[in-house]
Formats: C-alpha cells, sequence, structure tokens
C-alpha cells in the first residue's frame, strides 16, 4: 500500500513543502531515500521504539520511504513523525483518509512524546499558501504556528494523540492566537528605559540621532562611563515593529530556533550582543547546515558589539558587506541561501588598552604610540559605515546623586517616530528605503543639499579639523536626520555643525 503525508523542509528563512510517500509491499527490508541526512536515517530506530509505546510495529515487510522532492537535502529529527505516520497508515494500523488535508512535523522521543522542532513558522506560512487545512506540529510549537491565520493548528504530546485525531477518535484542540492583540499587548514591554540614566545628554541626544536616521554609532570612552547601559535602551526609542516587520523577524527566530513555548509573535526590537571571542560564521550565518547568525537575529533591530577592538579583524571585515547590502548570502556548492540583516550597529570601546587616554582625572599609563596601535584594530573601512562617532565622558558625582529621573524613552521614542514619519514620506516611492542613512548617492544629492554658508562650513571643516573626505557623505546624512528632528525642510548651520561634533575619530589628532 502507498501512502503519501507531508512535511516542509527549511530554506533560508522560507519553507518548501515536501512529500513523503511510503509504501510497504510484499518483501523484507527497510529503506529511505530522496537525499535525508543521518538524522533522518536514524528515524526508523526513533520510530520503532516510540510507537512500540503503544502496542503498534513497523511491519516486517519491505518499507521504501521517499522523500520528494529528491534534489533537496532533508536534515534534521523533525521529520519523525511525518514518517511515522506515513508507515502506520501505509500498514493499515489507521486511516489514512485526512492525511492530504495537513502538514505534520515534530521530532519523536522514544516513549513516544513529541520534541519541539525549528522553523514552524514559515512552515506554517508554507501550509497556508499550499491550501493545506491544518498543520499538526508538538505542542511547544503550537503557539507559534497559532500565528498564521486561516490555518488549523493542532499541537500534540505524544504520537498516540496525533494518531487519535487523523482517525477522528479523540480530536486535538485546535490553538487559537489572536495576532493582533498579542502583537500590541508586547509592542511596549522594554526592560531597559532611558530614564534610569543620569547624565550624559550629549550621549543620549546622539542616539537619539542615530535612531531617527538609523545611523549605526560607536561609543568611545572609558570604562564605567555608561556606554553598555545606554546601548542597551536603544531598542526602547526606536520606532516600534510594524506587524510585517514583526512576523519577519520571528520566522528568522524560528529558523534559528530561538523561540520559546510562550513565545507567538516577538512585538519588540531585537538586541543582539556577542562576545568578541565570536566566530565570523557564528556572526554572519552559515556553517555546514546553513543557520542565520547574529546581524540576521538582529535584523529589525539593534547588534551591539562591545569593546569592539577585541574582535578579531576577519569577524569585523565580514560586516561591511551585509551593513551596505542589508541581507547575507550564503554559498555552499549545492545551495545558496539570503538571509536579511538589516540592523543598527550600535559599538563600545575603550580609547586605549588601559582605558584612560583622555580621561579628565585619570592619567592614561599606556606607552607611545599604543593608543594609535589599539585604534588601527578597527579598519578604516568598517568606520566608514559608522556615521556617529562619539566620545564619552565619566558622568560626574553631582549627577550621579541627582535622584531627578531622567526622560524617558517613550518621549524620546514619540520625537523619533515623528522624524521617521517624515522620512517615510520623503523616501515613500523608494522600495527598501526607509531612513536617512540608507540614502543612495542618488538620493543623497537629491535631499542633502547644502546652500552656500554650509558648503562654506564644510570646507572649513574639511580642512581645520582634518575630516577625511569619507566622513562628508556621513555628517551631511547625519545633519538630514537633525533637521527632520527639528521639522526643518532644509539643513541649516546649526544642523550641520552638530553634525560634525560626531565624528570624533576623523580627526588627524586623535591618539597622538
Amino acid at each position: 500500500m502507498l501512502v503519501k503525508t507531508y512535511g516542509s523542509a527549511i530554506y533560508g528563512v522560507n519553507a518548501l513543502m515536501v512529500t513523503v510517500e511510503v509504501s510497504v509491499d510484499k518483501g523484507v527490508g527497510f529503506s529511505m531515500v530522496g537525499l535525508p541526512d543521518n538524522a533522518v536515517k536514524e528515524s526508523q530506530q526513533r520510530i520503532a521504539t516510540a510507537i512500540s509505546q503503544y502496542g503498534l510495529h513497523i511491519p516486517g515487510k519491505k518499507v521504501v520511504v521517499n522523500m520528494a522532492p529528491a534534489d533537496i537535502k532533508k536534515e534534521g529529527a523533525a521529520y519523525d513523525l511525518t514518517i511515522a505516520i506515513g508507515i502506520l497508515a501505509a500498514a493499515g494500523n489507521m486511516k489514512a483518509d485526512e492525511l492530504d488535508k495537513y502538514v505534520i512535523m515534530g521530532e519523536l522521543s522514544l516513549d513516544g512524546s513529541l520534541r519541539p522542532i525549528k522553523g514552524v513558522l514559515p512552515i506554517a506560512i508554507e501550509a497556508r499558501r499550499k491550501k493545506y487545512k491544518g498543520i499538526i506540529v508538538p505542542i511547544e510549537n503550537a503557539r507559534e504556528a497559532a500565528i498564521v491565520n486561516n490555518l488549523e493548528v493542532y499541537g500534540a504530546d505524544n504520537i498516540k494523540q496525533v494518531i487519535d485525531h487523523l482517525n477522528g477518535e479523540q480530536l486535538l484542540e485546535q490553538k487559537i492566537v489572536d495576532t493582533r492583540a498579542e502583537f500590541a499587548k508586547h509592542l511596549n514591554q522594554y526592560e531597559y528605559d532611558f530614564a534610569d540614566v543620569k547624565g550624559q545628554e550629549i550621549l543620549k541626544r546622539a542616539l537619539e540621532i542615530a535612531a531617527a536616521g538609523g545611523h549605526n554609532v560607536i561609543m568611545i570612552g572609558p570604562p564605567g562611563s555608561g556606554k553598555t547601559m545606554l546601548a542597551k535602551r536603544m531598542p526602547s526609542i526606536l520606532p516600534p515593529l510594524s506587524l510585517e516587520e514583526a512576523l519577519e523577524t520571528t520566522q528568522i527566530h524560528s529558523v534559528a530556533g530561538k523561540m520559546n513555548k510562550e513565545d507567538s509573535l516577538l512585538a519588540i526590537r531585537p538586541f543582539r550582543a556577542p562576545h568578541h571571542t565570536v566566530s565570523d560564521v557564528a556572526l554572519v550565518g552559515g556553517g555546514t547546515n546553513p543557520q542565520p547568525g547574529e546581524i540576521s537575529l538582529a535584523h529589525n533591530g539593534v547588534l551591539f558589539l562591545d569593546e569592539l577592538p577585541e574582535f578579531r579583524r576577519s569577524v569585523l571585515e565580514v560586516l561591511r558587506q551585509p551593513m551596505e547590502e542589508r541581507r547575507v548570502t550564503i554559498s555552499r556548492a549545492r545551495m545558496s541561501v539570503d538571509y536579511p540583516a538589516s540592523f543598527m550597529l550600535i559599538a563600545a570601546m575603550n580609547p586605549c588598552p588601559c582605558g584612560y587616554y583622555n580621561h579628565p582625572t585619570v592619567q592614561c599609563t599606556c606607552p607611545a604610540g599604543a593608543v594609535k596601535k589599539y585604534m588601527n584594530k578597527v579598519s578604516g573601512p568598517l568606520l566608514d559605515r559608522i556615521d556617529i562617532q562619539i566620545e564619552v565622558i565619566p558622568v560626574p558625582f553631582s549627577q550621579l546623586a541627582n535622584e531627578k529621573p531622567g526622560e524617558p524613552s517613550a518621549v524620546i521614542r514619540e520625537r523619533v517616530i515623528a522624524a521617521r514619519q517624515i522620512q517615510h514620506e520623503r523616501f515613500k516611492d523608494n522600495p527598501g528605503i526607509h531612513c536617512n542613512a540608507q540614502m543612495s548617492s542618488k538620493l543623497f544629492q537629491k535631499y542633502c543639499i547644502l546652500d552656500a554658508p554650509c558648503q562654506e562650513m564644510m570646507k572649513l571643516a574639511m580642512d581645520r579639523l582634518g575630516l577625511s573626505a569619507r566622513a562628508y557623505d556621513r555628517v551631511i546624512k547625519v545633519a538630514r536626520t537633525i533637521a527632520d528632528l527639528d521639522k526643518s525642510i532644509n539643513i541649516s548651520k546649526e544642523h550641520l555643525a552638530e553634525a560634525l561634533t560626531y565624528r570624533s575619530l576623523d580627526r588627524d589628532s586623535w591618539g597622538k
């Protein structure tokens, strides 16, 4: 008897349907074809032991399992349930009438219970697109799959529950999630708030500008000056995720296996802070079986790199292309996958090995040339992609002792949203461009026009402050964002002057 069940394979951040064909015929032996990896091949032992817990057995006949399309590699234990149901139906141990209506996925334990799997959200999206009636997954994945509307989602604890449901004996409870209500409920739940920060008004202003224009930021200052504390609060002032962005972000985290049992839709912007020992593959993505890296997990959110010079140079250099293209392509001999990577980079570093260069009260103990050598660990091309470079000074005692709370994130966020709305109207005819930092050369020439006084100021800055030519576009883009925060149509000298103060590392005097 030939029976077909349906599962799915993850390809990048999307899913492809997989048809599992099971034939039980005269003869002896068990074979599995269709490019399965070792984990899929080992499912025979898991299935045999799991179904034996309920008095069922793999038939002692010739069993052939084909996983189509045969040219796509099938990986992992997520096909256990798909294959097991196919074998039982082909052997006549359960009904096969409803199998063509469901996508069935899950990893089997030896006791017959189901373990959660990765990538359930893209699988559910593909199941709806292919007009399946529903999807049956482990109970831990049910909330995540239920984000997708117009699709019946059933979560099961064990294989017996799945068999009973498909036989029509004891139906599983359908999991229903009000996606919009869940999204709205968690939209503004931030752990950190700018109101907790004492002092550092200049740095707060710089981060507000960065959030308003989508600019990358690097903070240079001594230890304990508040760099990490402020970086952690950055998502709280960014514009809230749209429902489309939330779905896209959740899809990436689902593929990477970062979703918990209680998670449904990610409603706040991600904040990723990898340790400086991270490898280039872990940061960008890839591996033998390609997976999203930290830059993709930070998609639509913030990637925070603390102690930037301590990262290996090769790791930092692989960031350059994704920062420009806002996606990363992982190529292998058999396939090539794209992962989105539109993130805001926030970097922090000490000014020198000892950490106290330019400190107002503590003497720097580094030998001659050490500061310059330390700064050279970060390449010029990478710094070229960071619009705002700001020195951070320690907070004086008078401000630390002040019990008055600072300006809350909600107030700052309102100004950021207003500026982003201006940019949304500006770039509405340019798909993929959402903020000033993403402007192409053509858009830059159209929207960043300087009058004669501003041009004279830029010329003076280039000559006197030792600013590099690569800083020219970055300064003006930041000035455009400052003008948007002021609701100004044109860039004025005041906007340009403030933008120039955020290019600390371009000065020839730095580190000498």
